[in-house]
């Protein structure tokens, strides 16, 4: 398996910064690569505070168009511009993302030397990377918003040398493609993966789900399923769910009930309105439907 995945919450509160949260955003790091997903205002100085490096960053995926989700995007680039980036950058997003960089390129009088790649979001894999792969699925907001998995590669089984080698296979390339679970021919006779393969080994690759601004909703079940993470938005306590229903947005009660219907292995709370001052409200709402929760704070860290 791989390095180990590390996930920095770079900004935690919904609509408007305070002193203690910036606005949400998050950056994976797999691979010696950083992802960042959302790019409100704030996120430069917060990827200084946390050591994530610009120039690591090669991707970034936009959930949706609202300013505390995107606005920071055209000061990010000019910032790579000024560090004297020379190679592409890819920014996924909705409909429109190309438009709308553009737009953002002009208000910061920015003229990269380096290629701005944009791409629209559309249910499914949205990038296959190293040893990993990126997918989308559509939320329920008042714009077109997108949650993303990061999923791990996994390990689909073992490879028995010993065995290969006495059905008479040479060492080369036929390991390597009964390995990715193709059957290969030898002479007259065909050989398949499980005649080499121990699939009881199998590893399955960490997931980590990120569902951003919506309306708690079983439609993005099926994608967020089995989540090692889930990083959900809570913007209200339960108190509040007329607000929530009428910005469409989730409380943390609901936050609890998707990930226990999910059979998420963990969830973590973010997007908190800035009207709620106790976390601890938060943590207690979510935990009458599911036992693991942990409220994020900015500059929290977990290791996977």
């Amino acid at each position: 398996m791989a390095e180990k995945i590390r996930i920095v919450f770079l900004g935690t509160s919904a609509s408007v910064p305070t002193k203690e949260r910036n606005l949400s955003s998050i950056a994976i790091r797999f691979n010696g690569e950083w992802l960042l997903f959302d790019c409100p205002e704030g996120t430069q100085r917060q990827m200084v505070k946390a050591g994530v490096s610009y120039l690591k960053i090669n991707h970034v995926f936009i959930s949706h168009f609202h300013a505390d989700h995107f606005l920071g995007l055209g000061g990010m680039l000019a910032t790579m511009n000024i560090h004297g980036r020379d190679w592409a950058i890819n920014i996924h997003g909705p409909r429109g993302i190309k438009e709308k960089v553009a737009m953002s390129m002009e208000l910061a009088m920015l003229k990269p030397g380096f290629e701005v790649k944009c791409h629209e979001v559309k249910k499914g894999v949205v990038l296959k990377g190293d040893k990993f792969q990126v997918d989308a699925f559509p939320l329920k907001h008042e714009a077109e918003c997108w949650g993303y998995n990061f999923t791990e590669e996994g390990k689909p089984g073992e490879f028995n040398r010993e065995k290969a080698m006495a059905l008479g296979i040479p060492v080369g390339p036929l390991f390597s493609d009964l390995q990715k679970g193709k059957s290969v021919k030898l002479g007259a006779k065909i050989i398949n993966p499980e005649d080499v393969m121990d699939y009881s080994k199998a590893v399955k690759g960490k997931k980590i789900s990120m569902v951003f601004d919506t309306l708690a909703s079983k439609s993005y079940l099926g994608a967020i399923e089995g989540a090692d993470v889930l990083v959900h938005e809570a913007s209200f306590l339960d108190e509040r769910q007329d607000r929530a229903e009428e910005t469409m947005h989730s409380t943390a009660l609901q936050a609890g009930k998707i990930a226990q219907q999910a059979g998420a292995k963990k969830l973590v709370l973010f997007h908190l309105s800035a009207r709620h001052k106790d976390r601890e409200k938060f943590e207690n709402e979510a935990r009458k439907e599911f036992n693991d929760v942990t409220v994020a704070e900015d500059l929290m860290e977990m290791e996977l």
